[in-house]
């Protein structure tokens, strides 16, 4: 199950992080709260879409290879954990911090705390 789940948050990282990379400006106005954050800069697009893709990278190499994937998988939960913050810390300084959580909870809090679980509940040896 662990490995359905890795490789299904890997598929959809790597396609969120291949529209960064090669449709930024149509991925800048599709994904919800996206042009609230400021003008519309390709390269910081493309450069986000590369963690992203290098973290789809890490939970797919758990998903194929557990222990070997490991410590790619952490590195890329942690990634996606401290955006994460960032967009709690943003948040929190809106208008609205509610409506903001809501909105960024199944593109940003959700794959954070799954590839979080996945780091924590089954590193190596545990």
């Amino acid at each position: 199950m662990t490995r359905i789940l890795a490789a299904a948050l890997a598929a959809l990282l790597a396609v969120n992080a291949l529209a960064m990379l090669f449709a930024s400006f149509w991925w800048y106005g599709a994904v919800p709260g996206v042009t609230a954050t400021g003008a519309y800069n390709p390269h910081f697009v493309r450069d986000i879409g590369a963690a992203y893709l290098v973290t789809a990278g890490g939970l797919a190499w758990f998903a194929w290879r557990r222990v070997q994937g490991w410590p790619a998988l952490a590195a890329g939960a942690a990634f996606l954990v401290l955006h994460a913050g960032i967009h709690v810390f943003d948040a929190s300084c809106s208008a609205n911090p509610l409506a903001d959580v809501i909105r960024d909870l199944p593109g940003v809090y959700l794959p954070a705390l799954l590839a979080a679980w996945l780091a924590v509940a089954k590193r190596p040896g545990h």
